[in-house]
């Protein structure tokens, strides 16, 4: 705080009126001792609850090495989590980074250095997507198809072109000869949990093919078990060109990643990219740890089976619910629709001590840890369902 009293940040954030202080497992604690179970995971970052063992020992083990050194030396680190990525994957090579922005604009970067580098085309044009997100950098704020997020940071970076989601004849129109690749979410979180129709996802799978153009996947909140496969491109058939990793990567420790095929390994040579911060020893230990604990405890598979029951149990409670649309999603990736705005609705849930978030203006997005415990996900979607009950029980009498 100031001297008058005000906070010393920036007010970049609308936050929630909570102050957590502690967090275990799938439960967390606020500054008056209130608790909570989280069906939000830092935004699909605590993919296994809050301080997991497994990455906390991995951590304090490094501590005790090494912190930091230059990506000018090899880190074994990084190796080791390059490997655990491309054995478990279609990618060849990893660069790492500190976040999901970074990560994309990495592949954006990658994508344009390949067409004018290696292929000698010229072409720099990415089609992306209508509500889509993509990172808050000025390249990945322009490849977001949400207006709201670019306003008042004009004028911004040109070579990005639009197209309603999973509309495959808009994607197909706008294809030319600038355009060098493809990238979507096959999730769209943040524009409403909204999955990628799967003949439209080969379509577009295969017209990249045709045209010589590389796909890229953004796969920072699907990544890393959240859709019931490891990654979530596995559900559709597909091999993307490039994707993309951040969030649970580092189980909250940050950490993001950009994976590619090995022959886009000759675009990105010595001096090409970089970043300071990007696979420290320590970052790469929390991920080899997220990781290894992922693959080892089948944590896709729970969280496919787990997300199934999850929408099944929210759309039979829900039903006749004149406030709801649909409940849809992928895996521990859900989103309930509702017909008014969700703000209210998600601060009452908080204040029954359920933590939820919003996709968009009047979706309640559901990304619990992959971890936790059935218990805790049963009493937390009752609570859910109760105050989604009230909420319509009161509509219906005020509207009498």
């Amino acid at each position: 705080m100031t001297k008058t009293g005000k906070s010393s940040l920036f007010p970049t954030y609308a936050r929630f009126p909570i102050t957590l202080v502690k967090g275990e497992s799938s439960r967390l604690w606020d500054d008056t001792g209130k608790e909570y179970i989280d069906l939000m995971s830092g935004i699909a970052v605590t993919n296994l609850g809050h301080a997991p063992q497994a990455v906390k020992e991995k951590l304090v083990e490094q501590l005790d090495q090494l912190w930091h050194v230059s990506n000018l030396f090899h880190i074994p680190n990084q190796e080791k989590l390059a490997s655990l990525l491309t054995d478990n994957s279609c990618a060849d090579a990893v660069f790492f980074c500190s976040t999901g922005a970074e990560a994309n604009e990495a592949a954006i970067k990658l994508a344009r250095r390949y067409s004018q580098k290696v292929l000698d085309n010229g072409r720099y044009e990415i089609i992306t997507f209508n509500m889509s997100f993509h990172g808050r950098t000025l390249a990945t704020l322009t490849a977001t198809g949400q207006d709201k997020v670019k306003e008042g940071f004009h004028p911004l970076p040109g070579g990005f072109t639009y197209a309603p989601y999973n509309d495959f004849e808009a994607v197909r129109s706008l294809v030319n000869d600038k355009t060098c690749a493809i990238m979507l979410e096959l999730v769209q979180g943040e524009g409403g949990v909204l999955p990628a129709d799967p003949t439209f996802v080969k379509q577009i799978a295969e017209l990249c093919k045709q045209q010589n153009l590389l796909l890229i996947v953004d796969e920072i909140q699907t990544g890393v078990g959240r859709t019931g496969k490891l990654f979530a491109y596995e559900h559709y058939g597909i091999e993307p060109d490039i994707f993309t990793l951040a969030k649970g990567l580092g189980a909250g420790f940050p950490i993001g990643a950009m994976l590619g095929k090995a022959f886009l390994a000759e675009a990105f040579g010595a001096g090409s990219h970089g970043s300071t911060f990007g696979g420290t020893p320590i970052a790469t230990a929390a991920g080899i740890a997220a990781i290894e604990t992922v693959i080892a405890n089948k944590l896709p598979e729970r969280a496919a089976e787990l997300g199934a029951y999850t929408i099944e149990k929210l759309e039979s409670k829900l039903a006749g619910n004149p406030l709801i649309g649909r409940v849809r999603g992928v895996g521990l990736l859900i989103g309930i629709e509702c017909k008014q705005p969700a703000g209210e609705i998600i601060s009452e849930i908080h204040k029954q001590g359920v933590l939820v978030i919003p996709a968009g203006p009047n979706v309640i997005r559901l990304v619990p840890a992959l971890t936790i415990p059935k218990e805790d996900l049963d009493k937390a979607l009752d609570v859910v369902c109760a105050v989604l009950a009230e909420k319509a029980a009161a509509s219906t009498t005020s509207a009498v």
